[in-house]
């Protein structure tokens, strides 16, 4: 049984764990919008709504936190530069998941999941 349990393992080891995660998270930052499974999508949701709430303090500590994260220079300038801003006056809630479809190999069901786009990124308050 797994009551209280903090997260999915995903049939994983935890090293492979944390590259899957931190491999999502790339690709989600890059592309802002992937598919993957419905567990996945929801650990990955987990895992890059702490990193976005961290990245809209933009200074050199959250540049090495981000970064220790990820490990990629290109995301680590994208999400603090571009991404986190959006998101300055939102508290959490920054991405959505969206079943779509079952796999037809293994009947898996499958989901995007993307960044939401803020309201107030394109109708900012006066």
């Amino acid at each position: 049984m797994r009551h209280k349990h903090g997260y999915r393992k995903l049939n994983r080891t935890s090293a492979h764990r944390k590259a899957l995660l931190k491999n999502l998270a790339i690709a989600i930052i890059e592309r802002e919008k992937i598919e993957t499974t419905v567990p996945k999508a929801k650990e990955l949701k987990r895992y890059i709504e702490k990193l976005v709430t961290s990245a809209r303090n933009a200074d050199l500590n959250t540049h090495r936190y981000v970064f220790a994260a990820l490990q990629s220079k290109e995301a680590t300038k994208k999400l603090i530069n571009e991404i986190a801003p959006k998101y300055e006056g939102r508290n959490g809630g920054y991405t959505s998941i969206i079943k779509t479809r079952i796999r037809k190999g293994d009947a898996t069901p499958m989901a995007f999941i993307s960044f939401i786009i803020s309201k107030d990124y394109y109708f900012p308050k006066k």
